[in-house]
C-alpha cells in the first residue's frame, strides 16, 4: 500500500506513517516492509531518514530527498527548532497540564547511565466508564498532547508509564487489562499515540511549514463512542 504523502517538493517529503510499520531496517526485525524502502519505491527515488517513529507510533513524518536536506532538518530536531505534538490516549486522568523530567537508559545499551528526558503534556479530555476494567468500579481515561522536549527511545510511553497513566495499546510500557478492554469493546489493536503535529523550518526557502496528521478510524471510533467534541485532528 503506497504512504499517504502529506507534502512534497524538490528537498523533502512528508508522510503520515501507520501504525504497526517500522521506518527502517533493523538487526532484529524480520519485517519485510518498511516506511524508507517503501517511500523510495513510491517515488522512484531515494530519500534520508531525518527523525524517527516507533514501529507501534502513527502520524506525521519527514524524510530528506537529498543528503544536504536531511542533514539541514536532522539540525533541527537536534537543536530543538522542530514543534512536535503527539496525541495519546492514557489511563486514568491525568492533570491539566505538567512535565515529566525522568531519566530514561537506553535497552540497547544497558549498563550505560540514563540519560535525561524531558516531556510536556496537557490534558485535551477525559472520560469516565462504568466498567471495572481492574480494582475500581469505574474506568477513568485521558486525552493528552505530548511534547518530548528530549527524543529518548519510547520516551513518551516510558514516560506515561512513570507517572502511572500508561498509553492504551502499549504492550510493552502498558497495562494489560485496559489494552484487552480497549480490543473487546472498541476493536482497538495498536497503541493510541500518533505524531499528531510537525512544524519545521524549510532548508531552503526558511518558510515555517506545519503539517497535521491525517484522521485515523480508531481515533475517529473513540471520539464518538466517548462524546468528545471537536475532531481527533484538534
Amino acid at each position: 500500500m503506497p504512504l499517504p504523502i502529506l507534502y512534497l517538493d524538490d528537498l523533502l517529503v512528508v508522510i503520515h506513517k501507520p501504525p504497526g510499520l517500522l521506518v527502517h531496517r533493523t538487526p532484529l526485525a524480520r519485517d519485510r516492509v518498511f516506511a524508507l524502502q517503501t517511500l523510495r519505491d513510491q517515488l522512484g527515488r531515494r530519500v534520508w531518514p531525518v527523525h524517527r517513529l516507533d514501529r507501534a507510533t502513527s502520524g506525521v513524518m519527514v524524510f530528506g530527498l537529498n543528503p544536504d536536506a536531511a542533514r539541514a532538518l536532522a539540525g533541527q530536531f537536534e537543536c530543538h527548532e522542530v514543534e512536535k505534538t503527539y496525541h495519546a490516549l492514557a489511563r486514568g486522568w491525568v492533570e491539566a497540564e505538567g512535565v515529566i523530567d525522568h531519566p530514561i537508559r537506553d535497552d540497547d545499551a544497558p549498563q550505560a547511565a540514563p540519560q535525561p528526558a524531558v516531556t510536556r503534556y496537557r490534558r485535551l479530555a477525559r472520560v469516565e466508564l462504568p466498567v471495572a476494567v481492574d480494582r475500581y468500579p469505574s474506568s477513568r481515561y485521558s486525552l493528552a498532547a505530548v511534547e518530548p522536549v528530549t527524543g529518548r527511545r519510547q520516551q513518551i510511553r516510558r514516560h506515561f508509564k512513570h507517572i502511572s497513566h500508561p498509553i492504551i495499546g502499549d504492550t510493552t510500557h502498558g497495562n494489560g487489562r485496559h489494552n484487552r478492554f480497549f480490543r473487546e469493546r472498541y476493536g482497538i489493536h495498536r497503541l493510541m499515540l500518533t505524531a499528531q503535529r510537525l512544524a519545521f523550518t524549510h532548508p531552503d526557502s526558511g518558510e515555517r511549514l506545519a503539517f497535521r496528521a491525517l484522521p485515523e478510524p480508531e481515533w475517529e471510533r473513540l471520539f464518538e463512542a466517548f462524546g468528545w467534541e471537536g475532531t481527533p485532528t484538534c
